[in-house]
């Protein structure tokens, strides 16, 4: 069993900063994902961080959000961040994050666990 609890979300004006959290408990997994939906769209993948090798963490990023976005974590991944800058409004959504026991995909039919999700709203 994995348990992944997102804080962080909120309200925000286009070009503010926010950072995410995502905080794991039970089994550890070392491959975490940030996923978000907006009202109405489909779940669509945004970032995700890879541990399996000791030694490095390998980071992967959706172009919408690359250069804006990182994501990090320490090397059990109980504790994930996603730093969000230069926000806009298509940002909007409900953000979640996802554990895998496999490898890093962009669909999220690939994750095992999920948490309730963090909300994330740009004004402009």
């Amino acid at each position: 069993q994995v348990q992944l609890v997102e804080s962080g979300g909120g309200l925000v004006q286009a070009g503010d900063s926010l950072r995410l959290s995502c905080a794991a408990s039970g089994q550890t997994t070392h491959v975490r994902a940030w996923f978000r939906q907006a009202p109405g769209k489909e779940r669509e993948f945004v970032a995700a961080i890879d541990s399996t090798d000791g030694d490095t963490a390998y980071t992967y990023y959706a172009d919408s959000v690359k250069g804006r976005f990182t994501i990090s974590g320490d090397n059990a991944l109980n504790t994930v961040v996603l730093e969000m800058n230069r926000l806009k409004p298509e940002d909007t959504a409900v953000y979640s994050c996802a554990a895998s026991w496999g490898s890093v995909t962009y669909n999220p039919i690939g994750y095992n666990w999920w948490g309730q999700g963090t909300r994330v709203t740009v004004s402009s």
